[in-house]
């Protein structure tokens, strides 16, 4: 589990396709050193399993479903990409709760403001959209922040200063493509109001007698 607060940027080495399993190579001298196999690490967004340690650099290796969900389809050599370690027990949730569980993409659609701050427009699938709320929380590229507006088609966040230096959303322009990750609780909510497989589900009376 993450929280959405990126804490390096990494470049991307080699990608290599394999028939089951893909393997990403990332250079990264800031957290490569401080890994050890088998550690979770969110990989812009997609929480992705240590490999291999190769002093500066470090292997993961993902489905190929992964790569399908997100843009890591299209990783070259030198692609930037952002690098969360997983979160400790205890440590101050600053972000979301953010899982690494990508639900799909959306594309930059414009990008406004004046001085150093910005306010980003991204499109997205209208089934992802039922998951982002105003002023609630979506995760892009493994970033945590926090919606502004959400329409049937878009949706906008704000991006500060820091966000924008310390992050590969910096670098975004309109047409840019970045994995996207919804609200788990709002999953759950939607789950439970929508029913199980059975057809049975809580009702807004049943939340209301529950305290809620």
């Amino acid at each position: 589990m993450f929280t959405g607060l990126v804490e390096a940027v990494g470049r991307v080495r080699a990608f290599t396709r394999g028939g089951l399993v893909h393997t990403l190579s990332i250079e990264c001298p800031k957290i490569a050193p401080q890994l050890v196999l088998g550690q979770s690490v969110a990989v812009s967004g997609a929480c992705l399993s240590v490999t291999a340690l190769r002093g500066d650099a470090f292997d993961v290796e993902m489905m190929p479903e992964t790569a399908e969900r997100t843009w890591f389809r299209a990783l070259q050599p030198g692609t930037a990409v952002n690098l969360e370690r997983a979160m400790r027990l205890g440590d101050r949730l600053d972000g979301h709760l953010v899982l690494g569980h990508v639900d799909g993409t959306a594309v930059l659609r414009e990008m406004t403001g004046e001085g150093t701050a910005r306010r980003a427009v991204f499109r997205a699938d209208p089934e992802l959209l039922r998951g982002i709320v105003p002023k609630g929380s979506v995760a892009l590229d493994g970033v945590s922040l926090t919606v502004i507006d959400a329409l049937e088609a878009e949706f906008s966040v704000g991006l500060i200063p820091t966000t924008l230096r310390s992050c590969t959303l910096g670098a975004a322009r309109v047409g840019s493509v970045v994995n996207l990750e919804t609200d788990i609780l709002g999953k759950y909510t939607e789950r439970l109001l929508r029913g199980s497989r059975s057809g049975k589900g809580l009702t807004m009376e049943e939340l209301r007698g529950l305290g809620y």
